[in-house]
Formats: structure tokens, C-alpha cells, sequence
């Protein structure tokens, strides 16, 4: 990604990641499509009122092996070999510490937390066991996004991809045959999606041993390396935590829609579900950013570095409308989707387009956000990424007070629109700081 011209790079690397997410959000939606449908919308509403909780949980530990791969990227752009397959070895072994930490700390206080957020009661068993089966399967998720990244790193985001739609075709098949033949419930809908990841984790592990011996470490690789260690953890931790600052402000936004009853759980995580779908051609732009920032910046090549934002944010602005008229337009198909033909979606609807009118006229701000924040990281710039997730978490934070205080469903749709224009501004300013110092810092 250091020659040739950038957009046609920038697109052609985004295109199997924007495949790859659409079909990583199967994972989830499959779930609450078919726990909605042949389960019921109780079920639906359960499996919905977790998802910031795996938001937390998953978001957390994802984050934090990502940002491993920050040095992985920036070695490979330099041409280092050693270091690169140093950084895989290192990045690996500290993965299994996050693993190790995330999953004991979600299954020790699951309960308590869907308690705080004001989860139905009649939803409450069927939350939790979801919650509790995908929590012991962290380290699926994890070792998927790590070897991913890795390939990514070095430039292959099409392999990833192909593991990737195989395991959610798999997802969608134990899906129909943990809930329908065998009875699981939302139990059978959380394993299908623990066994599907493991699957695409091994899959990228296999390819990588075999054929990508620049990321195939060697014996006296494996061990922790200070240096590297500080170095990924510098990047990793702020990554991790902006993704749990975020996390937390979502799930304020759960707890106040929570307040409203069953109903609006379910129309608005069907809405949401919908929302993640259009709108991941805007992170798929975000983490192509981070690994052309990354080999740029490893290369020493800030001019290239800023030429590729200004055409990935026109890129992004484009496409921020196009969703908008997408979610607007799509809405009450989407909805169908989620729903039994026995449930009226006129009680579903007007809950379902408060929230997806609202988020539709912010896009073009979220878009941005990916833009800035993933450049930011990739030339090794954690600090001010992860202060803007605080940002996030505050404007999220007043919003649902307000909507709790006043009983407000709008309000409480709010929160993400809130959060994403406060964070825009946020994040904007700090790339322009960021990147001045980055041009200071190469030039001298």
C-alpha cells in the first residue's frame, strides 16, 4: 500500500472488508433472525438487549489484539522481516492474557451488570444465557481477529474474507439445527456462533503456517520481547479501552431503552441489526485506513498518509448518503426479516423508524470518525483515539440521563447521534494535530 495511486489501493483493500463485516454481522443478525422467528420475540428481545454487553466484552478484547497488529504492519512496510515475525509471536502470547482476563471477568459479574441496565425480567434468563455461552467463547473471537489482522497487515484482506463466508454459511446451518431441530433456544443460537468463529480462526491459522512465512514465527520468537510489548500495549490498551468507553455508553443507551418494555427491545435491535449492516462499507474504509496509515507511516511517507484521508473522507461522505437513503427507504422490508408473520409490525414500526430516522441524518459525522480515528492508530497514535471514545460515552451519558429523567423513547434513540456528531469534532481536530506531528517527527 506505499505505491501506485492511493484510491484505487484504498478501494480494492476495502472491498473484501466491507464483504468480510457484512458477513461477520451474519454471525450475530442470523441469531436474532431466526431466535425472532422460530423462537419468538421475547427470545429476539434477550438475544437483542445483550448485544452492547458482547459489544463490551467482545469490542474489548478485539480492540486490544488489533492494536497488536499496529507493529506488525508499520515492521512489514519498513521491509523487517524479524521484527515482523517477532511482533506475530509476541502479539499471540498476549492474546492469551486478554483471553484469559476477559473471560473470567465476564462470567463473574454477567448477571449483575444485565441487572444495572434494567433488563426485562421476562427476558431476563434467556439474556443471560446468551450472553454467558458467547462470553466463554472469547477466545474464538479473538484468535479470528487477530490472525485476520495479521493477514491484513501485510496486505491480504481477501483470504480473511473467504474464511470468513465460510464460517457464517456454517453459522446460519448450526443455527437452523441447534434452534429448529434441536430445541436450544438462544442457548443452540450462542454456540452456533462460538463454533463458527473457532472454525474461521483455525482456518487463518492453517493458511498462515502454509503459506505466509513472513507471519509464521520461528522458534526463538516465542517468547515476550520488552520492547515489543511495550510498544503493543501502548497501542493495544487505548484501542481496547476506546472500544469499552464506547461500549459503555451504548449500553447506557440499552438501560434507558430497556425502560420501555419488551416491545421497543426487540423493534429497536432489529432496527439496529439493520443499521450495522449498511453501514460497515464506513469500518471496513476505517481499517483499511489503519493499515495504509501503518505502512506509510513505516515507509516515512506523510504526504501519501494525508493524500489517502482526503480521498477515503470523499469516499466516506458518498457512501454515508447512500446509507441513509438505504435505512429509510429499506426499514419496513428489513423489519420483516426479524418478525413471525403472527407478529403485528405495526406495533413494531413506529419504535423501529424513531430510531433509524434519527441515526440516518448523522451518518455523514460517523463516517468520519473511522476515518481519523484508524489513521490515528495506524501511525501509532492511541491516546487521543481512545479520549474521543470518552467523548462518546459523555455525550451518550447525558442524553440517556435525559431520556431516563423524561421518559423520552426519542431521547433515548438520541444517544448515538449525540455521540457520534461530539466525537466527529473530536476526532477531527485531533487528526489534524496528530498529523502535524507525524510530519514534524519523519522530517526530522
Amino acid at each position: 500500500m506505499t505505491r501506485g495511486n492511493p484510491l484505487p489501493i484504498i478501494l480494492k483493500f476495502t472491498l473484501p472488508l466491507l464483504i468480510g463485516n457484512i458477513f461477520q454481522q451474519f454471525y450475530n443478525m442470523v441469531d436474532t433472525i431466526i431466535v425472532g422467528r422460530f423462537v419468538g420475540p421475547d427470545a429476539l428481545a434477550a438475544v437483542g438487549s445483550t448485544g452492547t454487553i458482547m459489544f463490551l466484552v467482545i469490542g474489548f478484547s478485539q480492540g486490544m489484539s488489533t492494536g497488536f497488529t499496529v507493529l506488525t504492519s508499520q515492521r512489514f512496510g519498513a521491509g523487517d522481516e524479524n521484527g515482523t515475525k517477532r511482533s506475530v509471536a509476541n502479539g499471540i502470547l498476549l492474546s492469551l492474557f486478554v483471553i484469559v482476563f476477559m473471560t473470567f471477568i465476564s462470567l463473574a459479574f454477567m448477571r449483575t451488570l444485565l441487572k444495572i441496565m434494567n433488563t426485562p425480567q421476562n427476558i431476563m434468563e434467556d439474556a443471560y444465557t446468551y450472553i454467558s455461552i458467547i462470553c466463554i467463547g472469547i477466545f474464538t473471537n479473538v484468535f479470528y481477529n487477530l490472525f485476520s489482522s495479521y493477514l491484513r497487515s501485510v496486505g491480504n484482506s481477501r483470504i480473511p474474507l473467504i474464511f470468513l463466508v465460510l464460517s457464517a454459511c456454517l453459522n446460519i446451518v448450526l443455527d437452523l439445527v441447534f434452534v429448529i431441530n434441536f430445541k436450544m433456544g438462544v442457548a443452540g443460537a450462542a454456540w452456533a456462533t462460538n463454533v463458527s468463529q473457532g472454525v474461521s480462526a483455525l482456518l487463518c491459522i492453517i493458511y498462515i503456517t502454509k503459506k505466509v512465512p513472513v507471519l509464521t514465527p520461528e522458534k526463538h520468537h516465542w517468547k515476550l520481547h520488552g520492547y515489543d510489548t511495550k510498544i503493543q500495549l501502548s497501542v493495544g490498551v487505548p484501542m481496547a479501552l476506546q472500544f469499552g468507553i464506547t461500549a459503555s455508553g451504548t449500553m447506557i443507551m440499552q438501560s434507558a431503552v430497556n425502560l420501555f418494555g419488551s416491545v421497543a427491545v426487540a423493534s429497536n435491535t432489529a432496527a439496529n441489526k439493520f443499521q450495522s449492516m449498511v453501514i460497515q462499507g464506513m469500518m471496513a474504509m476505517g481499517q483499511t485506513m489503519a493499515t495504509y496509515s501503518g505502512q506509510n507511516y513505516g515507509k516515512g511517507d506523510i504526504g501519501r498518509i494525508k493524500q489517502g484521508v482526503r480521498l477515503a473522507l470523499t469516499t466516506e461522505v458518498i457512501y454515508a448518503v447512500v446509507c441513509s437513503v438505504i435505512v429509510v427507504l429499506g426499514l419496513p422490508f428489513a423489519l420483516r426479516l426479524f418478525f413471525s408473520g403472527n407478529v403485528d409490525l405495526a406495533d413494531i414500526l413506529p419504535w423501529a423508524k424513531t430510531y433509524s430516522y434519527l441515526c440516518a441524518s448523522f451518518y455523514i459525522p460517523l463516517g468520519t470518525i473511522f476515518i481519523f480515528r484508524n489513521t490515528m492508530q495506524g501511525c501509532g497514535y492511541g491516546l487521543l483515539p481512545m479520549l474521543g471514545g470518552v467523548v462518546e460515552l459523555v455525550a451518550r451519558l447525558v442524553t440517556a440521563t435525559l431520556a431516563i429523567r423524561f421518559v423520552s423513547f426519542p431521547l433515548a434513540c438520541a444517544c448515538d447521534p449525540a455521540a457520534w456528531l461530539s466525537a466527529a469534532l473530536f476526532t477531527g481536530i485531533s487528526y489534524v494535530y496528530v498529523i502535524k506531528k507525524v510530519e514534524k517527527k519523519l522530517i526530522s
